[in-house]
Order: C-alpha cells, then sequence, then structure tokens
C-alpha cells in the first residue's frame, strides 16, 4: 500500500519532468525561429539592395542597350550570384542555382533594357548565418524544406521532413528523432520554408536525469517508511502470533481452537470476534457442504443445456428452470417490453424479488424475475453467476445465427454472395416457369479493374468494390437481388423484369457507377466504369444458361469499347463517354 502513492507521485513527476522539458525546448524553437525569419528577411533585403546597385551602372546600361554579352559577363565576373535578363532570350549570369531571387529593372527613360537578378542561395553559409541569428544550442540545426523535402542545411538533402507550420513536433529523420517547428511558407523562394531541428535524444536526456533524482527520493522514502513500520510493529506482530496459530489450526479443519482472551483492548474484541467465527464456522460447515453437493447438481446439468442447444427460447427456458432451481425460488418469469415470454411457479405478491437483465451483443433477451420469501446473499450471487454464463450462451447463440448469415453474405460489399445468388436465381427461375413470368439477370464487370489495383493498391480496389455495391444498392429494387459473383464480377437477378426493363435498369447503375468519384489513399481521384451484360429467362434452361447469356452479353459490350450495357439478344449497346482513372 505504501508503494502505491510513491508510484504514482514517481509515474506524475516523471510525466511532468519530460513535458516541462519538451516546452522549454519548444519555447527556445519558437523564440529562434522568429530571429531566424528576421535574419532572413535581412538578406533578402541585402540582396535587393545589391541588385539595386548593380541596375544603376552606366556600364550596365549600356551593355544591356548594345546587347553586349561578353561585356556583360565581364560586368558581373567580379559579382557572384547575378544573372543578368533581357528581352529575346539575352540570360547571362547563373540559372540553376537553389535560392531565392530579387530582379529589379534596368530602365533608360522611355525603355526597359532588361533586369538584374540577385540570387540568395539557399547553402551552407546561410544556414550558418542564421543559425548564429537565431542563437540557436550547438545541438540544434536550421533546415530549408521545400515541399516536404530537405533543400539545403546540415540534413541529408532530399530527405523527406513534413512538419505543421507553427506547431511543434516529433519526427524522425535519417534515423534520428527530433523535436521540429517549421515556418510558414516564405515569400521567396515560394513553396520553402525554414525548420528547426533540436534532438530529441538531448530532451530525453534531461529528462532522464530529473527521473534518477526522482528514483533517488524516492528510495529514501521507502527505506524510512519501512524503519518506521518495523518499529511500530514490532509489538503488533507478537500479539498477532497467537491469532495466526489458531486461524492456521482452522484452516487444517480443527474448528474447536479458541484464543483466549485477556482484558478489554482491541485484540480481546478480535479475540472474541475470531471465537465467535469460530463457532459460526463450525455450524456453517455442514450447511455448506450440503449446499455444495446441489449446487454441483445444478450446475452441471446447466452447463450441458447450455452446450448442447443454440436454440434461444430454449436456452431461456432452461435459464429460468435452473434459476429457480439453484436459489429455491418459488416463481420464475422472463419478461420484456411486450410481456411474458417464460413462466415457471408462482409466489405471493409479498414475496422478495431479483431482477436480472439478459443482454448479450447489443441485444436484450428479456429480464429474469426471480422470486422467493427471502433471498440469502449466496443465492443472489449464485443467480448472478448462473445469468453470468447464460448470457456468455445467449451470445454464442447470437454469433451462430451471425455466423450463419455471414455464410451467405459478402463481408467487403455487403451483397450476398455466390452460394446464395445461385440458389436465388434457380428459385426465380422456377417461379418464372411456373407462373410464366418475365425474369432478367444482369451481369456487371468493372472496367481495368486490375488497372487500379496496380496503379493505386489492393485498399483503393476493395473502394471501387464497395463504391459499385452502394451504387447497385441504390437502384435495384426490394424484390431484386444484387450480388457479388466473385472478384470484380457482378450479378443481379430482376423477378418480373423483361429483356428491355433489364437493360434500363443496367443503364441506370451504369451512369450511377460513373458518376462516382473514389479517394485514393494517396489522394488522387478517380472514375472507375463497368460493363454489364442482360439476358432473359427464355422459358427454357437453367442458372448456368441464363448466367452464359448474360456472359456473352457483357464480353459484347468489353468488346464494343466498355462503359456500356448489351443485351443478349442484339449487339446493341448503349454507349457513354469515356471514363478516365485518375492518376
Amino acid at each position: 500500500m505504501a508503494l502505491v502513492p510513491f508510484a504514482g507521485a514517481f509515474q506524475g513527476f516523471d510525466s511532468i519532468a519530460h513535458r516541462s522539458e519538451t516546452r522549454r525546448v519548444d519555447a527556445v524553437l519558437q523564440s529562434a525561429l522568429r530571429s531566424a525569419l528576421v535574419a532572413y528577411g535581412d538578406e533578402l533585403g541585402r540582396t535587393q539592395a545589391r541588385a539595386e546597385r548593380f541596375a544603376h551602372k552606366r556600364e550596365l546600361q549600356r551593355a544591356l542597350a548594345g546587347r553586349d554579352r561578353a561585356g556583360l559577363a565581364r560586368l558581373i565576373a567580379s559579382t557572384p550570384n547575378l544573372r543578368i535578363e533581357a528581352p529575346r532570350g539575352l540570360t547571362v549570369g547563373p540559372t540553376r542555382v537553389v535560392g531565392a531571387t530579387e530582379a529589379v529593372a534596368v530602365v533608360t527613360p522611355g525603355r526597359r533594357l532588361g533586369s538584374v537578378v540577385a540570387i540568395l542561395p539557399l547553402d551552407g553559409p546561410l544556414t550558418r548565418r542564421l543559425q548564429r541569428h537565431a542563437g540557436l544550442e550547438p545541438a540544434q540545426r536550421l533546415v530549408f524544406v521545400e515541399r516536404g523535402r530537405v533543400a539545403a542545411g546540415k540534413a541529408p538533402r532530399g530527405a523527406q521532413l513534413r512538419a505543421k507550420p507553427g506547431h511543434a513536433t516529433t519526427v524522425s529523420l535519417a534515423g534520428t528523432r527530433y523535436r521540429v517547428l517549421a515556418s510558414d511558407q516564405l515569400r521567396e523562394p515560394s513553396s520553402t520554408a525554414l525548420v528547426l531541428l533540436a534532438p530529441q535524444r538531448a530532451i530525453d536526456r534531461a529528462a532522464s536525469s530529473i527521473e534518477e533524482r526522482l528514483t533517488l527520493m524516492m528510495v529514501i522514502a521507502l527505506i524510512l517508511l519501512v524503519l518506521i513500520a518495523y518499529f511500530e510493529g514490532r509489538a503488533i506482530v507478537r500479539t498477532l502470533g497467537g491469532f495466526v496459530g489458531a486461524a492456521n489450526d482452522i484452516a487444517r479443519g480443527h474448528l474447536d481452537r479458541r484464543v483466549k482472551v485477556r482484558g478489554r483492548d482491541e485484540f480481546a474484541r478480535l479475540g472474541l470476534a475470531f471465537n465467535d467465527m469460530a463457532d459460526q464456522l463450525e455450524a456453517r460447515l455442514q450447511e455448506l457442504e450440503e449446499e455444495k453437493r446441489r449446487l454441483r447438481d445444478v450446475t452441471m446439468r446447466f452447463g450441458e443445456a447450455l452446450a448442447a442447444t443454440h436454440d434461444v427460447q430454449g436456452l431461456l427456458r432452461v435459464v429460468v428452470e435452473t434459476a429457480m432451481e439453484s436459489t429455491g425460488a418459488l416463481s420464475g418469469v422472463l419478461i420484456d417490453d411486450h410481456g411474458e415470454i417464460v413462466r415457471k411457479g408462482d409466489a405471493p405478491a409479498s414475496a422478495q424479488r431479483l431482477e436480472f437483465p439478459l443482454a448479450a451483443g447489443g441485444e436484450t433477451f428479456g429480464t429474469l424475475v426471480l422470486a422467493a420469501e427471502s433471498f440469502s446473499k449466496e443465492q443472489t450471487e449464485t443467480a448472478s453467476w448462473l445469468v453470468g454464463h447464460a448470457v456468455i450462451a445467449l451470445e454464442n447463440a447470437r454469433l451462430h445465427r451471425t455466423v450463419q448469415r455471414q455464410a451467405l453474405v459478402d463481408s467487403l460489399t455487403g451483397l450476398a454472395n455466390r452460394r446464395l445468388c445461385e440458389a436465388a436465381l434457380e428459385k426465380e427461375i422456377a417461379r418464372a416457369e411456373r407462373f410464366e413470368e418475365p425474369l432478367a439477370v444482369i451481369v456487371a464487370d468493372l472496367d481495368d479493374f486490375k488497372l487500379v489495383n496496380d496503379r493505386h493498391g489492393h485498399a483503393t480496389g476493395d473502394q471501387v468494390l464497395r463504391e459499385f455495391a452502394n451504387a447497385l444498392k441504390g437502384t435495384v429494387r426490394e424484390i431484386d437481388l444484387a450480388g457479388r459473383w466473385g472478384g470484380e464480377e457482378f450479378v443481379v437477378a430482376l423477378p418480373g423484369t423483361d429483356l428491355a426493363g433489364g437493360a434500363l435498369l443496367g443503364e441506370r447503375v451504369r451512369k450511377a457507377f460513373a458518376k462516382r468519384v473514389i479517394v485514393a489513399p494517396n489522394g488522387a481521384r478517380l472514375t472507375v466504369t463497368a460493363s454489364i451484360g442482360v439476358a432473359a429467362f427464355a422459358g427454357q434452361g437453367g442458372v448456368n444458361e441464363l448466367l452464359a447469356a448474360a456472359d456473352t452479353a457483357l464480353y459484347r459490350a468489353k468488346r464494343a469499347g466498355k462503359d456500356r450495357v448489351a443485351t443478349a439478344e442484339t449487339s446493341g449497346e448503349t454507349s457513354v463517354g469515356a471514363a478516365s482513372l485518375g492518376a
């Protein structure tokens, strides 16, 4: 018990130490980032001033007016990171330097000769100057990040580094964890941000130092506590030795053992209570043995009954009967919102009642009400235990029904699976043949589905299948049966529908699916189309022949260009605009 508050305090202080050190580093990074941005703005200002000074040189203006490439090259030879740009493709100076640029126009009265572009390279010297102005600690770094990848600084160039602007977070870079803080995108160059990095191991070391000190303090406090407990408890331990010996004798079955009572202090009262307990134990032993035998028989019968059936109604009757027998109840009633489900026995209105709700897996089977003149604590606990096991059995029965249902339903789309489709088609063909009613069947196949899986992964492919299933659910009638036949192939049975009606429904499905936009995990937006074949029952043949006719129409639609509907009678298809796959 003494360890609990110490352990809790240690855990709390350890967590506070980590958070405190992390907040300190975050504050340093916030201040340093503001200083770095100011310094970077000064650097851009000096770059702009340099471009303006160079643009006012007479020699530059004369060389630009004469389009003297050699003269322009001589002018900028002694001034690095400058570029001269003039109309008609005249460019002198570096063009592939990674950095920020500031352009100044070179004009004479009434004429624009060109421009001077001063470049501020994003390189090591710039990052070192910014680090000095930012006042970063020795282990901390400053890097430039362009579109989520390191462009310059003390980090592997091109390494992926993503951070939300203005929010410090922990990331991994080149196998090392850092606490990072990123600025908003810079004005120049665009799509580039300043990011400050602080090694996470330094934060962890500082927090570990605090943790070590806390551990030492906790150990010292525990030692003091143990010493105090030892000296205070010696007298109590000696007195309790007699009680321990007597308790051990009783535990071995010697219920006639009693302790000697002296005085009127707390130990005397404890001795009296101990002797009274021994008397009651001896009296209750025989009762408990008899109760144990009875409960053993009831439990065995109850377990056998629960394991023997998955019928919910049968289980409910067993629960009521066993609960009455195990508790000695006069009556047992299982009720729900609609009234009584099971009733056994009868009890007066004045009888004590126990109520136990029976609920499993979100489904409620009612409330068990037991009535008797009185219930002991053991009887109440026994009833509660039986109800707990009954709930497990009811849950198993519910799961059994669920498994039976899942055997007939496709888990990905929620549509009927192939087994259920085959059984339904056989039933509908028999009905159509007996009552001479029309019956149409649709076979649909997703176009270029393998390409979707290859480009965007199977997770996107599964999403496409679910979207087509949703298009089917939103289009077919309640009496129709839509199912997944296998892979990317679907089947729809249309009772009471002829070939023309089936083609119209197929066209509605095709259009509804073509309008859907699926978003891949990488953010790509794509649309997928489907080719559909329709056939009608001709009064003879079976499931295989009907599906073969629809399948033939489907492949005629595929050969005709995909994204269309074809019927088994004619070669005419319904054409739509070409579908496209998003990159």
